[in-house]
This record gives C-alpha cells, structure tokens and sequence, in this order.
C-alpha cells in the first residue's frame, strides 16, 4: 500500500479555502475567471492535506515498526500552529495553496517523519503546500490559453489568508484509487 504522514487541516479551514477556489475559478463581478488548462484535475477537498513524508509502497509486515517511530517522532515535538495562505504552481502541473504560521515546526516534522519511514529518496527541498489540482498525465499545460493559466489561478489565490489552525497530530495516509486517501493512523503531538 502506497502510504505518506500529513497533517491534516480542520473542516473550518477547508471549507475557507474552498470557497478562496471558487472565487478564483469563478467570474465574480466583471472580473473574468482565469482560464483553465484541458486536462486539470482538482482534487477532492475531503482528501486536502499536507504530505510531511512520503512513504510509497509499504507491506503489512513493515507497519508496527513505522508505527512506533511515528508515535516517537509525534510525542517529540509540540503542537504547531499554521495557516493556508495564497497559491503557487510546480510549473504548469500542480496548483497548490501555501501555508504561512510556524512553517519551521512543520519542516522539522517533515524531516523526523521522513527519517522515520522507509527511505524513497526523501525531499529534495521541503515546500509545504496543500495540492488543489494537477494537470493529467501527459496533457499540453494548456491549450492556445495566452499567459501561464496555472499561474493565473494561483494570483487569484494571491490574496488568499485563511484561519489558523492547531497542527496536533502526525496523520498516516494511504493513497487510494484516483487520488483518494484513507487515513491509516495518528499520534498526537506531545504526547508520550
């Protein structure tokens, strides 16, 4: 099974960014909605989170173990508080929504939570973000659309500052069929 930790940010604060999505890709006004690129897939709000580590296919056998260096790596570290905060793009295939608050905590829980599972290579560069939409595998960026239409809808999330949130649990997922997810597990955070 394909399997990655996150947190998980609250109903209160999805339903926020949500409504930030639908302005952007809807007309309001005389403002135009940017145009979208064939083949963008937005994903599922009830699935949003933020990937700390990616695991990638993990057996049964290997699960009691990330298990207890999870909860290890949970109870070590205190609750943190973040918030989803404008929008960006991974070139003109991902449409993510930043974070703003005490990101450093979260990069040390990336990197511990990393650590802690099977090694897959890791990140590179750890940018927290909260994956909107991605363009289908193999699709154009975007047909005879003038400017970067990622890039568009990422402006018009410029603005876009939502409620903070208590970060206090470490979440295991498991990536589903068609980009569900199902929550596994989950530690508190400071608690041993």
């Amino acid at each position: 099974m394909r399997l990655f930790a996150a947190a998980v940010p609250p109903r209160e604060a999805v339903a926020e960014l949500r409504a930030a999505v639908a302005a952007a890709r809807e007309p309001a006004g005389r403002r135009p909605a940017p145009a979208e690129p064939a083949g963008l897939r937005w994903t599922d709000p009830a699935g949003w989170h933020v990937t700390v580590a990616y695991y990638g296919e993990v057996g049964e056998e290997r699960l009691p173990g990330l298990h207890e260096r999870l909860a290890a790596v949970a109870a070590a570290r205190e609750p943190f508080v973040l918030r989803l905060a404008g929008g960006g793009t991974f070139g003109e295939r991902v449409l993510w929504a930043g974070l703003a608050g005490q990101t450093a905590a979260l990069h040390d829980l990336a990197v511990a939570a990393s650590a802690a599972g099977p090694a897959v290579g890791g990140f590179d560069a750890y940018r927290p973000h909260l994956t909107l939409a991605l363009a289908a595998r193999g699709a154009a960026p975007g047909p005879a659309v003038p400017g970067p239409p990622l890039g568009a809808l990422a402006a018009a999330l410029g603005g876009f500052a939502g409620r903070t949130w208590r970060v206090g649990r470490l979440v295991l997922m498991r990536s589903e069929a068609d980009h569900r997810y199902s929550e596994r597990a989950a530690w508190p955070l400071g608690v041993p």
